[in-house]
């Protein structure tokens, strides 16, 4: 049986891990096409990436087809998956998303706070096209999400487009997994980890090693681990016994936003100060990797790759394709529609949930209630996601302005006009829906 997989935002330096992925499970997922998509802006970009991908599956020995193109509809034609990895205005807008921030006295982050809120809002209306596209021209494939950010833009297309195949995977729970398992010396096979919430926003509840409840050695351990505990793109601060053992969560690196923030935007405005934004940081990290990329005799994902932030969120996405297609009825954590499984939200919330996946797709595994520590603020943050893509949709200035003063990173009704205002102003071009 032939499987072909369509990657739009195929110019991302990503790319070649997903076609790492890919050529690594070819035996039991037998990929037979990849059609890589991006635009014209990313054209010479799609080239370079194109190239390595082709040598790369030379190298590898595996019949698969590869192309790219700038034609998204002629791509789509019988694909079976298709990964969305895109990056509306490119890292330009993602300086504005931090810079702008930073320069009102609030965290400038790509997926938190303002910035956050601005990614999704140019973000939805280009992910819901491309929703209705799949709709009509390949019905049966699944949207594999991994553009940040990623639990909104999921909630957005199963709300608001006509497909409901549709699932959001990031790479956090897997950081999470993986440094865990160092913390215990154990296989990262081995560590099941219980997640409570939403995307950049879950906690881990209890940990298990090969059954075994392992969650107090896990609490005790990060305390006092010498462990980067974050991605590339996140700074450790560590965390305070006092809050470990009042919350008796495991936290993850975004939760330092929230419980960290005068700390967090003081490191931030000393990078910002020494180094530019996060986004000029790996503009040059991206023009090194493309010169890597480049050469003809490279073949494989260089490790440089690594460097990137997101890095794992390709290789996370070619699993869940894989027990797609499969069958495989494994536990994976995933973006996906709640029904029931947090009895605080509603059905069609989407929260990142551990799932049983199936052809199907996701069976998310019932966890209850939110723990009371922190169940105020999981309401928040979904109460807020839901007006940001209100605000996305509508292109209504009043829901633009509730979802900013709404955030917890902002939470000022003055500041939160200003904010917005220039926001706008600076990423018009890339927000139709507002009629600026």
């Amino acid at each position: 049986m032939s499987v072909k997989i369509v990657v739009v935002g195929g110019g991302s330096s990503y790319t070649p891990e997903i076609i790492e992925g890919l050529i690594k499970r070819h035996e039991q997922f037998p990929v037979s096409e990849i059609v890589l998509v991006d635009i014209e802006a990313g054209k010479e970009k799609l080239e370079i990436i194109g190239h390595l991908a082709k040598r790369m599956i030379e190298k590898a020995q595996k019949p698969i087809k590869l192309s790219w193109t700038l034609d998204q509809r002629k791509a789509l034609e019988n694909a079976d998956f298709v990964s969305t990895q895109i990056r509306v205005g490119g890292l330009e807008a993602r300086s504005d998303d931090e810079r702008i921030p930073l320069s009102h006295g609030f965290i400038g982050q790509e997926t938190n706070g303002a910035g956050g809120i601005f990614k999704a809002f140019r973000t939805i209306p280009v992910l819901l096209e491309l929703a209705r596209q799949v709709h009509e021209i390949c019905p049966n494939a699944w949207i594999i999400n991994f553009t940040n950010p990623a639990g909104i833009v999921t909630e957005a297309l199963l709300k608001h487009s006509p497909h409901k195949k549709v699932i959001g995977v990031c790479n956090i729970p897997y950081n999470m997994r993986h440094s865990t398992a160092e913390i215990l010396e154990a296989n990262p096979d081995d560590v099941k980890i219980e997640f409570v919430g939403m995307n950049h926003f879950i906690f881990g509840r209890n940990v298990f090693v090969k059954g075994e409840d392992r969650t107090s050695d896990v609490l005790e351990t990060l305390l006092n681990a010498d462990l980067d505990y974050s991605p590339a793109n996140i700074v450790n601060l560590g965390w305070s016994k006092t809050f470990i053992n009042s919350t008796q969560l495991l936290p993850n690196p975004y939760h330092q936003y929230y419980f960290q923030t005068e700390e967090v935007l003081k490191k931030d405005l000393k990078a910002y100060e020494e180094h530019g934004t996060r986004a000029e940081v790996v503009m040059d990290l991206e023009k090194s990797l493309f010169e890597i990329y480049k050469n003809p005799d490279l073949d494989v994902k260089p490790k440089e790759l690594e460097e990137r932030g997101g890095a794992f969120y390709s290789d996370v996405a070619c699993s869940l394709m894989d027990s797609i297609y499969n069958n495989k009825e494994d536990i994976q954590t995933v973006n996906t529609l709640n029904n029931g499984a947090i009895s605080d939200l509603p059905d069609d919330a989407v929260i990142e949930v551990n799932a049983v996946i199936t052809r199907h797709g996701p069976k998310p595994i019932a966890v209850g209630r939110i723990p009371a520590s922190v169940r105020g603020i999981t309401l928040n943050m979904k109460a807020f996601e839901e007006l940001v893509i209100q605000a996305a949709v509508s292109g209504n200035y009043e829901d633009a302005y509730l979802a900013m003063v709404m955030n917890p990173l902002i939470s000022d009704e003055k500041k939160s006009k200003t904010l917005l205002d220039d926001l706008l102003k600076a990423h018009g071009v890339y927000l139709p829906q507002f009629n600026l």
